[in-house]
């Protein structure tokens, strides 16, 4: 029995024992067990009892003494081989977590043995030196210099504009390409597009007042407007604040009428093409802007009126040499002539006219400020533009560091090079940190042995200043190929335009690993702080939507592709220059006295975040911040159920989608809590699920050269989940004027692009919930 087999152990006199030795091979990860069974007697005999023991033993009572060796054997040999497998396995997970948290060589598959095939163990093989986040972060922050970026905005001085295409564009873009190729970067390349650009023609635009026979000339300036029609108009003067469309509403609430007009407004809200777009809606024939800043009464900015990004003359196509285009022009063009004003000449203007004055919240810094004329005056404006239509060689410079274990998925890093005037800030901070990351980054990696897991593009655009011409015309050419492989684009465009406040406009994919970077920068005006305390904990909030000039919005918005753009500003203290030919170095720097060591904070955010992308396992993607934009969606779309449900329609369908996208977002955080690190064909797998969330929301039912911007979040057109909200909003308001058919459309087809995404999200086809 057991009692006796115990009491024959520790009860009485010891005649045997088991002795285990454990002794660990030093030159392996593994432990070898070697296990002794001896008598009492090492001196001799076989191993088992002594002879004269044998005698005096009952047959029986030896039977079982066998019996409890045998037992006790097998319990210990099974506690020995747990003890093996725990400590293996502890080792194992040991190195895991060292791969989780970015440490390197730890590319091991599942089926991999610690044993070589004859059994014999492997000897271990020292890899490269392993750089955690925290030491590479710090490797960042250390190798940023501030008089090197100092240096390479000084290398705008002295130079008074730097047009697209122009001979001080292409000196720049030569040096940027130098640059990159004394940083070591992998390969270094030209991309050229032959784009049509509008040029100021021969003499000065000109605008003029008409009274009573009599025309006085009021402004002839060197600024124009680019894409603006050529020609002569005339029309009444009317005044229109911001030109938003609740300031037109304002004009119509007044009974003014709008149609034949040239109206007026002032910079800022919306950009210009926007504010043109508005005013044509309301049948104006001309229309004129002015800054209402501090310090620029006599300043005239350049600008562009094309609704949209690209060149205008190929909308879909890209612009490369020896293509054939159909002769086709891009819906977002004005078609009517604009010009660009001083204040000087608008508070002329305004003296001249003799209608209503301006509502208090519409005056700001302009003298006598007034809506229209009288309907019994003769005045009238008269505006002539000459522009022309040019024929020009763009240049977009690239640079790449390629990826040791993904090289074909890059995050791309971004920078207006072009400028009307000097551009300090506009385009010469921008790319002085585009510089200054594509040193420090290669240097990390030529010399400090960081192996970046996927590639950095460094781009540098040209004519940014015509709507983001360069970049876009880059995504068209490539779009086939990036939006599979670029999964995020950073923008360094006028990341210094003041010391206060934090501007930041960003995809929701991006919002995690944007606060988390925040939060280990320093905060360069404050002695103690981070810059995530400028944030809140409300930030999300004031997320700013991207407009059509900032080169992120066609990554975004026309790709699919994942972005984050930020600034430093003022926030009722707006820098006066863009745009003007007083962006110097020199006014940039009145406005901030930081302004190299915010540069500094701005390109350690942007290389943190670029660094955090490519060497960790795991995309940091935030896909559950979109679970949480559809839920704000729709909490939107609530009070407006019992509209619809009165047409015969129902929002259900769009609220089953939703509820697709959420399980389909917690699904792949299962997946991926679930998944073995090691494979990279597993991790690969995850992380292209979480690349593609952002394409999934551009509307597959559109063509991307009719409506190229095609994001149901951020795009532009009828698909996109704001317009349905307007729409929405107009049938409570007006039931007759909203077009049923029209709205059905928007709420089927905004439906079955969230059921998309939420289905692309699952992963495998017979994984997706296929009822709605």
């Amino acid at each position: 029995s057991s009692h006796d087999c115990l009491s024959t152990q520790f009860g009485g006199e010891p005649t045997s024992y088991t002795r285990f030795s454990i002794a660990r091979q030093m030159d392996g990860d593994n432990s070898h067990v070697e296990m002794k069974l001896a008598a009492d007697d090492e001196e001799g005999g076989e191993i088992g009892r002594p002879e004269h023991l044998h005698a005096s033993m009952p047959p029986p009572r030896r039977n079982g003494k066998n019996l409890c060796f045998l037992v006790m054997a097998a319990v210990l040999l099974l506690l020995i081989g747990f003890l093996i497998g725990y400590l293996s396995y502890r080792g194992r997970m040991q190195k895991v977590t060292r791969c989780v948290d970015g440490s390197g060589n730890c590319e091991m598959t599942p089926t991999a043995s610690y044993l070589s095939d004859d059994g014999t163990e492997e000897e271990e093989v020292p890899g490269p030196r392993v750089l955690y986040w925290p030491e590479l972060r710090a490797m960042l922050s250390n190798k940023l210099s501030t008089p090197l970026l100092e240096a390479n905005l000084r290398q705008r001085g002295g130079r008074k504009s730097f047009e697209a295409g122009k001979i001080e564009d292409e000196i720049t873009a030569s040096y940027i390409h130098d640059q990159f190729t004394s940083f070591r970067l992998d390969e270094v390349w030209n991309d050229e597009h032959y784009i049509k650009l509008q040029d100021k023609g021969s003499t000065n635009n000109e605008v003029s007042v008409e009274e009573d026979g009599q025309e006085e000339l009021l402004e002839s300036p060197d600024a124009y407007v680019a894409y603006s029609k050529s020609g002569t108009v005339a029309g009444k003067p009317i005044y229109v604040n911001y030109g938003l469309k609740e300031d037109f509403q304002k004009i119509r609430n007044m009974g003014d009428p709008m149609n034949g007009t040239i109206m007026i407004f002032r910079a800022g809200k919306i950009t210009l093409a926007e504010k043109v777009a508005n005013a044509r809606e309301e049948g104006a024939v001309g229309a004129l802007m002015y800054l209402d800043y501090k310090n620029t009464d006599l300043l005239v900015p350049f600008g562009h009126a094309h609704l949209g990004t690209g060149d205008p003359y190929t909308p879909g196509f890209p612009s490369f040499n020896h293509t054939q285009f159909p002769p086709v022009e891009s819906s977002g063009l004005p078609r009517i002539p604009v010009q660009t004003i001083s204040r000087q000449t608008a508070d002329k203007l305004f003296s001249k006219m003799d209608g209503e004055k301006c509502p208090q919240e519409w005056t700001s810094g302009a003298m006598g400020c007034k809506v229209t004329v009288s309907s019994t005056s003769k005045m009238t404006v008269k505006l002539t533009v000459k522009n022309v239509m040019v024929d020009r060689k763009i240049l977009n410079m690239g640079g790449v560091i390629k990826g040791f274990e993904e090289p074909d998925r890059y995050v791309v890093l971004g920078a207006q090079r072009d400028s009307w005037g000097p551009g300090a800030a506009k385009a010469g901070v921008g790319t002085a940190i585009l510089l200054e990351l594509a040193r420090v980054i290669s240097d990390t990696v030529k010399n400090d042995d960081y192996k970046p897991r996927r590639s950095i593009i460094f781009a540098s655009w040209s004519a940014g200043d015509y709507g983001a011409v360069g970049a876009t015309e880059w995504l068209e050419g490539y779009s086939t190929t990036l939006h599979a492989k670029a999964f995020t684009y950073i923008n360094l465009d006028a990341a210094v335009l003041g010391s206060s406040h934090m501007k930041i406009s960003a995809s929701p994919l991006l919002y995690t690993l944007l606060e988390t970077t925040l939060n280990k920068v320093k905060d360069p005006t404050k002695d103690l702080g981070n810059l995530k305390g400028r944030l809140g904990s409300d930030w999300v909030k004031r997320v700013v939507p991207l407009d059509l000039d900032n080169a992120a919005f066609p990554f975004l918005a026309y790709s699919g592709i994942p972005v984050v753009s930020f600034g430093f500003y003022d926030k009722d203290d707006e820098y006066s220059f863009l745009g003007t030919t007083q962006d110097t170095v020199m006014n940039l720097r009145k406005k901030t006295d930081k302004l190299y060591a915010l540069m500094r904070a701005a390109a350690e955010v942007a290389g943190q975040i670029a660094l955090r992308l490519t060497h960790d396992h795991e995309l940091f993607l935030d896909f559950d911040r979109y679970t949480e934009e559809l839920l704000s969606f729709q909490e939107k779309l609530l009070p407006f159920d019992q509209d619809v449900k009165a047409l015969g329609l129902t929002l259900n369908w769009l609220f089953f989608a939703r509820g697709d996208f959420q399980r389909a977002a917690h699904a792949l955080r299962r997946d991926i809590s679930n998944s073995d690190r090691e494979n990279r064909i597993v991790r690969r797998a995850l992380n292209d699920r979480m690349m593609k969330v952002e394409y999934d929301f551009l509307s597959p039912y559109l063509s991307p050269k009719d409506a190229p911007f095609r994001h149901i979040f951020f795009g532009k057109g009828s698909h996109t989940l704001q317009s349905l909200l307007e729409n929405l909003e107009q049938l409570r308001d007006t039931k007759n004027s909203v077009d049923v058919n029209k709205l059905k459309e928007q709420l089927a087809l905004a439906t079955w692009t969230i059921k998309g995404a939420a289905n692309a999200l699952v992963g495998d086809i017979w994984n997706t919930d296929n009822e709605i």
